[in-house]
């Protein structure tokens, strides 16, 4: 199994069709099917533009997790906001949630907010199943 991460947001954003490409972050399938997709959006997304965060291994933050893949996910989670921060306007969000490929339609365990540029990575855990609020 793999774990993925997913995104949603009200705009539309440029995806990467290159789901082999050598870039360690990029916004595309990876992991996913269209029935995966399908479900993380009526599940776990209120609407719109909903797109896999493809990144050969999903974002999970916790005490966990092997350390190198936390420190991973921690470099892709601060990558992330900062391409969010480009196409997102004062007052707008987007949401991140992750979990293992197949179980998009379970209940999630948890919930989170945080300000887009205003938060220490080292000071947050983000387990697997949970929705995080990123705003701006």
């Amino acid at each position: 199994m793999s774990l993925a991460s997913y995104i949603r947001c009200d705009i539309e954003i440029p995806i990467n069709d290159d789901e082999y490409s050598d870039e360690t972050f990029y916004i595309g399938c990876c992991f996913t099917g269209e029935f995966d997709l399908l479900n993380v959006t009526k599940y776990q997304f209120t609407t719109s533009y909903v797109y896999e965060v493809s990144s050969h291994w999903g974002i999970e933050i916790s005490e966990y997790m092997n350390p190198k893949t936390c420190v991973e996910s921690k470099k892709k989670l601060i990558e992330l906001c900062e391409i969010m921060d480009s196409y997102l306007d004062k007052g707008d969000f987007f949401e991140l949630y992750s979990c293992w490929v197949g179980v998009e339609a379970e209940k999630r365990d948890g919930e989170l907010t945080l300000q887009i540029n205003n938060f220490d990575i080292e000071q947050i855990e983000i387990p697997e199943k949970t929705l995080v609020r990123f705003e701006k």
